[in-house]
């Protein structure tokens, strides 16, 4: 049963490839959340592909499997889709780059999972940091 979907910010999606981070054991494990993110958002990491490898210490083919893994627990959206909510989100993302993500936020009607700290300065869109989703999963009840 999933209770909610999310929209993962790319900062979420390149802790995805250190293989014992939380982000992985959320993201694949948890079946409460449905995660969406957006086709801009690989090419983005294809393009940071290097530095991805670098910092998670992987190979190219790792980085490869890893996208494909990825893709499996993440809904990718195509940034064409989500174009009529692009001037909404402009108010409120604090970067220009930005304004994707909260575009899909507000068509699907879902928080944003980010760990940028500028994304909370709005108040329209619910924004999670990894340890806010930590917290979530894990409050005593």
């Amino acid at each position: 049963m999933v209770l909610m979907k999310i929209v993962v910010d790319t900062n979420i999606l390149f802790s995805f490839f250190k293989r014992d981070s939380t982000t992985r054991r959320i993201i694949t494990s948890v079946e409460f959340f449905e995660f969406y993110t957006l086709k801009s958002r690989f090419d983005e990491l294809l393009k940071h592909k290097e530095e991805i490898c670098v910092k998670a210490n992987i190979t190219n083919e790792d980085f490869l499997k890893t996208i494909h893994e990825i893709r499996l627990f993440v809904e990718v959206v195509e940034d064409e889709e989500v174009k009529e909510y692009s001037v909404a989100a402009r108010e409120i993302a604090p970067h220009e780059e930005d304004i994707p993500c909260f575009a899909l936020a507000l068509a699907l009607n879902s928080p944003v999972w980010s760990n940028e700290k500028e994304f909370k300065s709005q108040s329209k869109i619910k924004v999670f940091s990894t340890s806010d989703i930590v917290n979530l999963l894990f409050k005593p009840v």
